[in-house]
């Protein structure tokens, strides 16, 4: 498989220096796997992910994403907007926008006309178990509603890779699990994921798990992904 994620000795510092929130990272993901990053609050997990969306810039170190230098690249929006998807805890829905006008904001950067908008953010509410809410603002969605809003909102510009943050934090059990069952789906059909989480239960669905700790990744374990 290509490899479509590789960081070497990816450092990150804080405060001049005094916190290293990444402190060496090697990291490889081949083109369509689905890993998972687990490892206690403050070990760098969170920083790692934003470093492979174009957040944020890594101290030293190389980090390439799908062919593009990320310690180079220029253009580090333009990078997000074509080829990362994002889903974090908290879904960032704008409240006054329904939940159609919502997952089209990242079309809003490509130039679309609104037609075609629409009827893909339609498609990708039904790709998400959501065509009956397509008109409901946030506040009418249940958590796991919102969460489903948000991960259609992620892939409106068909982004070959989808970084997730604790998807599942706030949501009960069972909305839980129909969330990563729609990660799982999308995994299928080729699209690379990292999560990052301290769930367990949740990291198993992955096919690697990668543990990390003060900075480091310590372990990685392969194993044959739940579906």
């Amino acid at each position: 498989m290509d490899r479509i994620i590789s960081t070497r000795n990816l450092v990150k510092t804080f405060e001049g220096g005094l916190v290293k929130a990444l402190n060496g990272v090697n990291l490889e993901v081949s083109e369509g796997e689905f890993i998972a990053i687990m490892g206690p609050s403050g070990c760098g997990k969170s920083t790692l992910l934003h470093i492979l969306g174009g957040l944020d810039r890594p101290t030293s170190g190389e980090v390439m994403v799908d062919e593009v230098d990320l310690c180079k690249a220029r253009n580090l929006d333009n990078f997000r907007a074509r080829k990362i998807g994002f889903v974090f805890q908290m879904h960032n829905l704008i409240p006054v926008l329904t939940a159609c006008e919502n997952v089209q904001i990242p079309m809003l950067e490509l130039k679309l006309p609104s037609k075609e908008r629409k009827e893909k953010a339609e498609k990708l509410l039904v790709l998400v178990g959501l065509e009956d809410r397509k008109d409901f603002v946030p506040t009418k969605l249940s958590g796991g509603e919102r969460q489903k809003v948000a991960i259609a909102r992620a892939l409106a510009n068909g982004p070959k890779i989808l970084l997730v943050d604790e998807p599942t934090g706030n949501l009960d059990s069972a909305s839980g699990h129909e969330v990563i069952q729609i990660f799982q789906r999308l995994n299928k059909d080729r699209r690379t994921i990292v999560l990052v989480s301290h769930d367990k239960d949740i990291a198993e669905h992955a096919s690697v798990i990668y543990y990390m700790s003060d900075g480091k990744i310590l372990e990685k374990t392969k194993r044959q992904a739940t579906h």
